[in-house]
C-alpha cells in the first residue's frame, strides 16, 4: 500500500492510495487534487493518516487468490500417513531396532501395530498410505532372511533396552506359554494337535513360550510342536537366556501349568530360584489337611515347609466368589449333557469339570455331588511353591506380576492379531512371530513413555490418533522448492504432538 501522485489535466496533482500486491494497481482510496503546494501537502497528510488507520485492511482480489491457491494445490506431490513414523517410528528408534537397517523390517513391524493383517494386505496398505511398493515375493524373501539372520539380533536389542529401562539389572523373569492354532486339517512336523488353550483341540497348533521382565517387557521367545507338554518348554528357554546374557542368578516365576516334579528337580540342580503356582489339590493327603485347617481370612496367607521347599497358601474372597461361580457354571453344563445322554464312559477324566463325573453301573454316567461339594472347601485358596530366599510377602508380590505376561498374550492375540498365521513353512512362521514380538516391544515402550510423561491417552488411543496425522508435500509454482507440512488439524493431534514433542 502506498501514495500515488497523478498529474491532472488542469495542472493539479491528484492523490490516491493504491495497492500492487496482486501484481496490478488497485486504487484503495482517492483524496482529490490540488494545484497549490499547501493543498497537495494536506492531501498527502490525509492519505497518510488513512493508510495508518487501514494498514493491513485491503480489498481482496478473490479471483486472483483462488487462482494462486489452485496453482499451489496442483503442486502437491504427496499426501502420506505421517503419524505412524512420527510416533511409532520414533519409539522403534529409541529401542534400537533401527540397528537392523532394513526398511521392510521397519514397515512390517510398525504396521503390525496399525493394520495387523496378512503380509499381502499390509503391502497394499503401505502402497495406499505411504506410497511404498513391495511385492509378495520380496516379503517372503525378507521373512526367510529375518528367520536366518535377524531373530537373535531382535531379541538381543529388546533385552539390552529392557536392561537399560530397568536400571541395569534383570534377575527376575516371568515365563508362560500359549497355543496358536491353524485353520488346516493336516499335521506336519511342527503343527500338531494337542491341548489347546483356545478350545481348538481339533486344529493343529504350535506352542509359543514367552519370557518377560518385570513390567512385561519381552525378553525372549521360542516355538515348539503343538503336542509338546508345556512344562518341557521352560528349561530350554531359561537355559538359553541365562547362558546368552551370562546371568549368574536368575529367579523364574511361572504358573501351575509349568509345574512338574522333574522341572522342580532340574531347577534346583541348575541353581535357579523359582516361584511357581502350586496345584494344592494334588498334594498328599497330610498336606491337604494342613491347608484346609488354616482357616484363612480375606487377604491372609500362611507359609508351610514341605520337602525342603516353601508352600505358601493365600486366600481371597474375590477368588472364592469366582471359584464358586465357575464350579456352579461347570455343574450346570454337565447336568445338561447328562440329561441329553451325550456323555459316555470316555467322558470321565480329569479335564476341567469332567472330574465330577462317575460311572453308575456299566453304562450310566452321573455326577458325583459329594465330590462337587467337597471342592467348595478349596474356593478362594491359591498356592505357591518356591525355594526363594525372599520373604513371604515379597514372594506373593513378585508372583502377582505374572498377570503382565498374560496381558502380553492378550495384546498379541487381540491387538496385534498374531493369529491367524498365513504361513506353512516353519521358518516363515517363526519370522511372523518375530515381527509380532518386535511390535509388542514397541507397544510396551510406547506404553512406558506415555506413563512417564503423564500423557492422558492409552497406547491404543495414541496409535489410533497417529493414524489420522498426515503430511503434505508441495512443489511451489515459481521457485519449484519442496515444502513439507505435517497437518495437525484437531486438538487430539496437537496435544499428542506437544506430549511426545514431534514437530511439524
Amino acid at each position: 500500500m502506498f501514495i500515488r501522485e497523478l498529474r491532472h489535466k488542469n495542472g493539479g496533482i491528484y492523490i490516491q492510495v493504491v495497492d500492487k500486491s496482486s501484481g496490478k494497481y488497485k486504487v484503495l482510496k482517492s483524496f482529490g487534487s490540488s494545484t497549490s503546494t499547501e493543498g497537495i501537502l494536506e492531501l498527502k497528510k490525509r492519505a497518510s493518516m488513512w493508510m495508518h488507520e487501514h494498514q493491513g485492511v485491503r480489498e481482496i482480489d478473490f479471483t486472483r487468490e483462488i487462482e494462486q491457491v489452485e496453482q499451489l494445490l496442483s503442486g502437491i506431490t504427496h499426501l502420506k500417513l505421517a503419524g505412524i513414523e512420527l510416533v511409532l517410528g520414533r519409539i522403534f528408534d529409541n529401542i534400537g531396532f533401527n540397528k537392523i537397517n532394513d526398511e521392510l523390517f521397519r514397515s512390517l513391524v510398525l504396521y503390525r501395530l496399525v493394520y495387523p493383517k496378512s503380509k499381502l494386505k499390509t503391502t497394499e496398505y503401505l502402497y495406499r498410505y505411504e506410497q511404498k511398493e513391495w511385492n509378495e515375493d520380496a516379503i517372503y524373501r525378507y521373512m526367510d532372511k529375518l528367520h536366518s539372520t535377524q531373530k537373535e539380533l531382535v531379541q538381543q536389542i529388546s533385552y539390552e533396552h529392557s536392561l537399560k529401562v530397568l536400571g541395569g539389572q534383570i534377575n527376575v523373569v516371568f515365563y508362560d506359554v500359549t497355543t496358536l492354532y491353524f485353520e488346516i486339517d493336516q499335521e506336519d512336523e511342527l503343527r500338531k494337535t494337542g491341548f489347546s488353550k483356545e478350545g481348538k483341540h481339533q486344529n493343529p497348533q504350535i506352542i509359543l513360550g514367552l519370557l518377560v521382565s518385570k513390567n512385561g517387557y519381552p525378553l525372549a521367545y521360542d516355538i515348539y510342536q503343538g503336542n509338546k507338554f508345556e512344562g518341557h518348554t521352560l528349561l530350554p528357554v531359561l537355559d538359553s537366556f541365562k547362558s546368552k546374557y551370562k546371568i549368574e542368578q536368575l529367579t523364574i516365576i511361572a504358573d501351575s501349568g509349568l509345574l512338574s516334579q522333574s522341572n522342580i528337580d532340574e531347577l534346583q540342580i541348575k541353581k535357579y530360584e523359582f516361584i511357581l503356582g502350586a496345584r494344592i489339590k494334588n498334594q498328599k493327603s497330610s498336606v491337604q489337611q494342613k491347608i484346609l485347617s488354616l482357616q484363612l481370612k480375606n487377604g491372609q496367607s500362611q507359609l508351610l515347609e514341605i520337602d525342603n521347599l516353601k508352600l505358601i497358601i493365600s486366600y481371597s474372597d474375590d477368588r472364592a466368589k469366582k471359584d464358586k461361580y465357575n464350579r456352579e457354571k461347570g455343574l450346570r453344563k454337565l447336568e445338561k449333557q447328562v440329561r441329553t445322554g451325550k456323555l459316555t464312559k470316555t467322558s470321565i477324566n480329569n479335564r476341567g469339570y469332567n472330574k465330577y463325573l462317575t460311572l453308575e453301573g456299566e453304562l450310566n454316567v452321573k455326577i458325583d455331588m459329594e465330590k462337587f461339594n467337597q471342592d467348595a472347601y478349596w474356593d478362594g485358596l491359591k498356592g505357591y511353591i518356591t525355594n526363594s530366599s525372599l520373604t513371604k510377602d515379597e514372594i506373593l508380590e513378585n508372583y502377582h506380576h505374572l498377570w503382565k505376561i498374560e496381558k502380553a498374550f492378550r495384546v498379541a492375540k487381540s491387538d496385534l492379531k498374531i493369529r491367524p498365521i498365513y504361513h506353512r513353512l516353519q521358518r516363515r512362521i517363526e519370522a511372523h512371530i518375530c515381527l509380532t514380538f518386535t511390535a509388542y516391544k514397541v507397544y510396551k515402550e510406547l506404553e512406558r513413555q506415555l506413563k512417564e510423561k503423564h500423557v492422558p491417552y492409552s497406547a491404543t488411543k495414541v496409535i489410533e490418533i497417529a493414524q489420522s496425522i498426515f503430511e503434505i508435500e508441495i512443489i511451489t509454482p515459481k521457485s519449484k522448492e519442496i515444502v513439507r507440512k505435517v497437518l495437525l488439524l484437531n486438538s487430539e493431534q496437537r496435544n499428542l504432538s506437544s506430549f511426545l514433542q514431534f514437530g511439524c
